[in-house]
């Protein structure tokens, strides 16, 4: 499998803009063969936007839609990130159409980072699993990618790629520079983990987006600007797949 990420600059509140983004950086991953894309966390209308609540959109909402669409034109598979809002809730989600367009997956943040997350967002309570071709994939967003808990559940699962949009800030580069790929080698699992890069209010981002494959292996890595990042999934090996689920001993 071929799988790409877009990293870049929040569009703040531009969901024009967000939308054209998210449509040519798709666009981009298909001419050059891959299979899925995966955007930052919160995408629309952007992770540090004040008023957050007013701007989130419902699963059925006309900018979803015109992803669907999208990724259909494409023949490409989409994950972005959104925040979703179910009656008088606010979730921190993501989305997944895929090839045809049709819904194959909508995830809500488990773990919320830090007071504002959970001033504003309801967490989720359930892991979303689909098939993407071969591979056996799953959501996490952000702050849940930390968690060995999840990552585990999910490789016990029979998952075998985590696409992860997500919003990490300074000063937490060890996130993506070490967090990530030691997930990836300890559970044999690919992560594709899709960063901002830039600033947004009182934020800057880390950038620093990459794909790591089953072995740990860290196969693309952005820096600190805008980014497509694209990658082929190595065969998983089994002679260098971690073992640690089946061996561990609880005590």
């Amino acid at each position: 499998m071929r799988l790409a990420l877009w990293q870049g600059k929040s569009p703040a509140a531009d969901l024009a803009r967000a939308l054209d983004q998210a449509e040519a950086a798709l666009k981009a991953a298909a001419a050059l063969g891959a299979d899925a894309l995966v955007l930052p966390e919160v995408w629309l209308p952007g992770y540090n936007q004040p008023d957050i609540a007013a701007w989130a959109l419902t699963q059925n909402s006309a900018p979803l839609q015109r992803l669907a669409a999208a990724a259909k034109a494409q023949k490409t598979a989409l994950v972005v990130g959104y925040a979703e809002r179910d009656g008088d809730r606010v979730h921190n989600s993501a989305v997944c159409f895929g090839p045809d367009g049709a819904l194959l997956a909508n995830y809500r943040k488990v773990q919320l980072y830090g007071a504002r997350e959970k001033a504003i967002y309801q967490p989720g309570d359930s892991y979303s699993i689909f098939q993407l071709g071969a591979e056996t994939v799953a959501i996490l967003i952000c702050y849940d990618v930390e968690f060995a808990p999840h990552i585990k559940a999910l490789a016990d699962r029979g998952v075998t790629t985590i696409l992860v949009p997500t919003a990490n800030m300074m000063p937490f580069t060890h996130v993506a520079q070490h967090t990530v790929p030691a997930m990836a080698a300890n559970h044999g699992v690919t992560i594709v983990y899709a960063n901002y890069c830039g600033q947004e209010g009182d934020l800057t981002y880390v950038g620093l987006s990459l794909i790591a494959g089953p072995h740990g292996e860290v196969l693309a890595q952005a820096g600190d600007t805008p980014a497509l990042l694209i990658a082929d999934i190595p065969p998983r090996d089994p002679a260098r797949l971690s073992t640690q689920s089946a061996d561990l001993r609880v005590i």
